[in-house]
């Protein structure tokens, strides 16, 4: 194995190990970074490392995946006959020290890992229903490993909705890792200078352009000719949103009317509720019509920038 030993994660602690993954890029990064990730930009990312953003707590899902990782482990053992260990050290590339790995298992007597995923029922077409299919997110991560330890091939083994198992061979494509060692390189410069990538559609982007002009100075300016053509971009999507939108509600008025007064209706496995709920809310008109000096008291001043386009 190529790679060398950042930290040992057996004599650390949680926020050591999330501070030592500040350090460098991990496999589930690398999707992220390509813009091949469904749940983090690359400004994500880049907040995370620079320390400007704590990662996100794991949810349910990610919790459930880490208690049965040893089940899918194991399950891999008994149906392959390959033997598996832990690796308890957080590795790095010895040519790009910010390529860390922290690896599920090593397989016995190969140059190769194991990763181990659990996912829900309604992800299984991802995975294939004949052939073998890996989510791509998935096999920038493995690529990234084999990037980082040198390995010639990678197993990938699945737990589908507690009840379907599948586990995969992914061999080693150069040309995939020199294009990941790219990417990476590129990212981590800006991390290091202190530079945000390119400015996505993602919240993180939004959140971070809130936080960098928070207020406006009230003069205007000519903006470059790509200008333009953003403009344009937006008004696409948003007619394209807007009809969606008028789509979305014709579906949902049909399938009102077909519940009329029923609670919960069934199509296949799908379950369709309109549900009465009760809620109770402040009427602040009211309020500020018959008891204004009350109304002022409590009033709150916050500001925020509008964006519009004319």
């Amino acid at each position: 194995m190529d790679a060398n030993m950042l930290v040992n994660t057996k004599e650390i602690g949680h926020e050591e190990w999330l501070e030592a993954r500040r350090k460098g890029i991990g496999g589930s990064d690398a999707a992220a970074i390509a813009g091949l990730n469904r749940w983090r930009s690359p400004i994500m990312v880049w907040l995370e490392k620079t320390g400007q953003v704590e990662p996100k707590e794991p949810g349910e899902a990610a919790y459930w995946g880490t208690v049965l990782e040893d089940v899918v482990a194991r399950e891999f053992t008994k149906r392959t006959g390959k033997r598996v260990r832990r690796k308890n050290g957080m590795l790095h590339h010895p040519e790009y020290p910010f390529m860390l790995a922290n690896i599920d298992r090593l397989v016995v007597g190969e140059p190769a890992g194991l990763e181990c995923k659990t996912t829900g029922e309604y992800n299984k077409h991802e995975w294939g229903d004949d052939g073998e299919k890996i989510p791509p997110e998935y096999l920038l991560q493995v690529m990234h490993y084999m990037a980082v330890t040198g390995f010639e091939h990678w197993y990938m083994a699945v737990l589908i909705g507690g009840n379907k198992f599948k586990w995969f061979r992914v061999d080693r494509d150069q040309e995939l890792i020199d294009y990941l060692i790219k990417i990476e390189s590129d990212f981590w410069a800006l991390v290091e200078g202190g530079t945000p990538p390119p400015m996505d559609g993602s919240d993180a982007s939004r959140d971070l352009l809130n936080r960098l002009y928070p207020e406006s100075n009230g003069e205007a300016i000519e903006l470059p000719d790509t200008a333009l053509e953003l403009i344009e971009q937006r008004d696409y999507w948003a007619q394209q949103e807007k009809e969606a939108a008028e789509k979305k509600q014709e579906a949902e008025n049909k399938l009102k009317d077909l519940l009329g007064e029923c609670e919960v209706g069934w199509a296949g496995d799908r379950k369709v509720i309109w549900k009465t709920v009760v809620s109770r809310r402040l009427n602040t008109k009211l309020l500020q019509a018959e008891k204004p000096d009350v109304y002022e008291q409590y009033l709150t001043e916050s500001s925020y920038r509008r964006f519009t386009i004319k």
